[in-house]
């Protein structure tokens, strides 16, 4: 049994997409996995994101999903998952979390949890998403891109992981959205060196631009992800 957190830079740097590809590569090597998604704000039925993540591993939604298991916390407001939570009443509880994750490993020999934001986004007025990484000691699998800023982003995120003591398992790099070419090799040059440097084992994964990503989408990993 495994469980990988993913994670990345910021807000719709692609960590929705990239679970639900990597869901799929498991699935495509005949891995028992299912995704999680911590919290999701915006929404009041169903997480859009769980949504995704079955869209792009050709599922449809499972009664786990219908009732909240994968998905343990919905709020309306699209806002800061704390912020959410305190205009709807009520607190993020990290053993909550915690139970929801457990519960997914005694059903599944992977699971992939999608985290919100960032590193350092908060759950609840006392636990930012790198505490309860940390708490648990869950392998990061890190969401990054070369849109502008990225660098600066993506080495604040890896010095954070580094100086907690947070095992980064890969970096994947996101090919959306589109930068300037310049910007998009040197980006990755910058933050493939700096990965390599502080997390020496860690492995390296793109997302290709794809016309019809939902129904065509891969995603390009070295060798050795996910072989043990």
């Amino acid at each position: 049994m495994s469980t990988y957190f993913i994670t990345a830079i910021d807000t719709d740097a692609g960590k929705t997409i990239a679970t639900g590809l990597l869901g799929k590569h498991f699935l495509e090597a005949g891995k028992d996995v299912v995704t999680m998604k911590l919290a999701q704000t915006g929404c009041t039925e169903i997480s859009e994101d769980i949504y995704m993540h079955r869209q792009l591993m050709g599922q449809q939604l499972t009664e786990a999903d219908f009732v909240g298991e994968t998905c343990p916390y919905l709020f309306p407001f699209p806002a800061s998952p704390h912020l959410a939570a305190q205009m709807d009443g009520r607190e993020i509880s990290g053993l909550a979390l915690e139970n929801a994750v457990r519960l997914q490993e005694t059903k599944h020999e992977w699971v992939l949890v999608e985290g919100v934001g960032g590193l350092m986004v908060p759950l609840n007025p006392h636990v930012l998403v790198a505490d309860f990484i940390e708490e648990q000691q869950f392998p990061v699998i890190l969401i990054t891109s070369g849109k502008l800023g990225s660098i600066n982003h993506t080495l604040l995120t890896l010095e954070v992981m580094k100086s907690r003591g947070i095992q980064l398992y890969g970096v994947v790099y996101n090919h959306y959205p589109v930068s300037a070419s310049e910007i998009t090799a040197d980006s990755r040059l910058v933050i493939r060196h700096q990965m390599d440097k502080l997390f020496p084992e860690a492995l390296w994964g793109e997302i290709p631009l794809m016309d019809n990503l939902v129904q065509g989408g891969k995603i390009h990993l070295s060798e050795n992800w996910f072989v043990f």
